[in-house]
C-alpha cells in the first residue's frame, strides 16, 4: 500500500489471491493502515501515494478497536482462500467448492442466495457445483429438476459482476429410464407427467447443456460434467460390478466425448469432467479424447470421505498428475451429515436430512447404516474431541490433506482438485468454511485416522 513503485512478484498465487479480495475490503484495509500509520506518528507516511486520503490528526475515538482489526483481518484472510489449477485445465479454483444439491428441496431461493453471498462474497470461494437434476432427493414432494440451476441463475443476474470471478460447474445425467429430467430441457417443456429415458447420446448431451445455460443465465459453463456413465457401473454405494447388468445398447464414450468437443469448440463450455466414474472409464475417456484430438477430462467427482476411501488405489494412480492429471472433486465428505456429530446412535434430530429422507443415502443414515459405520463414527468423534476439533472439522481438514486434492509445493502453481462442501443453513456452511482456514491435519492425526480406517475399511461404501 505504501510502496506502489516497488515491483511486486507476478505469480499465479499472488494474482489468484488478490482477485478474491473485494474492493470494499481493500478500502477498509487502506483506511485501517492509514489510521495505524498516523497512530504511530511516523514522518515517513506515504502521503504522495494517490490512493492515500488525508484524514487529519487522529482523535481517541478514531483509534481502531481490537475487534475491528481482528474482524477485518479475518475477512481478508478468508477472502484469500488458496487456489489451484483443476487437473490439466486452465480453471483456477479455490480449495473449497460450494455444493448446491439441497437448494429447491431443503432450501428456498432466498436461502440459496444467502449461502452464495456467504461463500463467495465473504469467504472468497470461487467454485460452484450444481447439476441439471438438482435438487435431491428426486423423490421429495414437489421435486422439480433444474430448480437449483435456476436459483444460481437468478443470483448471477442480481450480481453480474461476480460471473467472471466464479467457476461454474454443472452436470448432465447419465442413464436414467423414465425420468422427468429430459422433459425440462425443451422450450416449452413437456407436459406434467411426461417422462423420457436419460441417455448420453450426442443429441441429449447438447440439449442438456443448452437447458442448463438457459437456467443458469449464462453463455458458458466453465466445467461440464458427466454425472454418471451411460453404461452399468457400481455407484452410489454399490460395491460389485455385475456382468449381468451390462447394457448392450450403452452409448459409446466416443459419441459422448464428440458432443463435448463440439460444445468446447462452440465456447459453450470451457472444460469437462467425469463423475461417479471407474478406473476403466477414466482410461477409456482419456483414450477417446486422444483419438478425437480434444483435451482430456479435467476432473472426476466421486464420493470420498473418512468412511469412503475407495478412490485411493487404482483411481488415484490413473488420475495422478504424473499420469492422466485429472483433479478429484470429492463429494459427500460429511456423508450426508453423519460425520457432523449431530446424529446419535440410531436417531436423527428433527428436520435433519436423515430424519426427513431416511431412505436417501441409506448407507449412511443412522437408522440403516451397518455396525462398522457406527463404530467408525464413534472412533472419529473421539479422535476429533481429543484434538479439539469437531468431527466435521476433522473430516474436511482430512480431505484437504489428500495429495490428489492439492499437489505440489506451495512455491509452485498447485494442480489437482477441490473439496465440495455445503450446508442446509448459513450457520452450517460458515462452520464448514472455517475448516479451510489454517493448516489441515498433522501427520499424527492422519495416522490416527488411518488406524481407524484399517479396522473399518470403507465401511460407508455398502448399501
Amino acid at each position: 500500500l505504501c510502496r506502489p513503485s516497488e515491483p511486486v512478484a507476478s505469480t499465479a498465487s499472488t494474482a489468484s489471491t488478490a482477485s478474491q479480495i473485494t474492493e470494499s475490503q481493500l478500502v477498509q484495509l487502506r483506511q485501517l493502515v492509514q489510521l495505524v500509520v498516523l497512530k504511530l506518528n511516523s514522518p515517513r507516511t506515504c502521503r504522495s501515494h494517490p490512493s492515500f486520503t488525508e484524514v487529519g490528526p487522529m482523535q481517541s475515538h478514531e483509534v481502531p478497536e481490537r475487534a475491528q482489526v481482528t474482524a477485518l483481518a479475518s475477512s481478508v484472510r478468508r477472502a484469500a482462500m488458496a487456489t489451484r489449477l483443476l487437473g490439466s485445465s486452465d480453471l483456477s479454483v479455490t480449495e473449497a467448492c460450494l455444493g448446491t444439491m439441497t437448494w429447491g428441496v431443503q432450501n428456498t431461493e432466498e436461502e440459496a442466495h444467502a449461502q452464495m453471498d456467504l461463500a463467495i462474497k465473504e469467504h472468497g470461494v470461487n467454485f460452484i457445483d450444481t447439476a441439471e437434476m438438482y435438487p435431491v432427493p428426486s423423490f421429495a414432494e414437489g421435486w422439480v429438476p433444474g430448480t437449483t440451476e435456476e436459483f444460481i441463475g437468478s443470483w448471477l443476474e442480481k450480481n453480474p459482476e461476480c460471473r467472471s470471478k466464479v467457476v461454474l460447474a454443472s452436470k448432465v445425467v447419465g442413464f436414467w429410464p423414465n425420468s422427468r429430467v429430459p422433459a425440462r430441457r425443451s422450450v416449452p417443456e413437456a407436459a406434467d407427467g411426461v417422462v423420457f429415458d436419460c441417455r448420453l447420446d450426442a443429441k441429449s448431451v447438447k440439449e442438456a447443456c443448452e437447458a442448463s445455460l438457459r437456467r443458469l443465465r449464462t453463455d458458458c459453463i466453465d466445467l461440464y460434467q458427466i454425472h454418471w456413465p451411460d453404461r452399468s457401473v457400481p455407484i452410489f454405494g454399490q460395491l460389485q460390478y455385475k456382468q449381468k447388468n451390462e447394457r448392450r445398447d450403452s452409448v459409446p464414450i466416443e459419441e459422448t466425448a464428440a458432443a463435448l468437443k463440439e460444445l468446447l469448440e462452440a465456447g459453450k463450455i470451457r472444460a469437462y469432467g467425469l463423475s461417479n466414474e471407474t478406473t476403466f472409464g477414466v482410461c477409456q475417456w482419456a483414450h477417446a479424447a486422444e483419438l478425437l484430438g480434444m483435451p482430456p477430462p479435467a476432473s472426476i467427482q466421486n464420493s470420498h470421505s473418512l468412511l469412503v476411501r475407495n478412490f485411493e488405489a487404482d483411481l488415484a494412480e490413473a488420475c495422478a498428475p504424473s499420469n492422466l492429471n485429472i483433479g478429484l472433486l470429492p463429494y459427500s465428505v460429511l456423508c450426508g451429515g453423519l460425520l457432523t456429530g449431530k446424529y446419535g446412535v440410531d436417531k436423527a434430530p428433527p428436520g435433519a436430512r436423515f430424519t426427513r429422507f431416511p431412505q436417501f443415502m441409506s448407507r449412511w443414515a443412522p437408522q440403516s447404516s451397518n455396525q462398522k459405520v457406527k463404530v467408525a463414527v464413534e472412533d472419529y468423534e473421539r479422535v476429533a474431541k481429543q484434538a479439539g476439533l469437531t468431527m466435521a472439522d476433522l473430516a474436511i481438514r482430512w480431505s484437504r490433506t489428500r495429495e490428489y486434492i492439492a499437489h505440489g509445493p506451495k512455491s509452485t502453481i498447485r494442480t489437482e482438485g477441490s473439496v465440495i462442501i455445503g450446508g442446509t443453513s448459513c450457520e452450517q456452511l460458515a462452520d464448514n468454511l472455517k475448516s479451510f482456514e489454517g493448516p489441515a491435519l498433522s501427520e499424527d492425526l492422519q495416522a490416527e485416522v488411518d488406524e481407524i480406517h484399517s479396522k473399518s475399511f470403507n465401511a460407508g461404501c455398502g448399501l
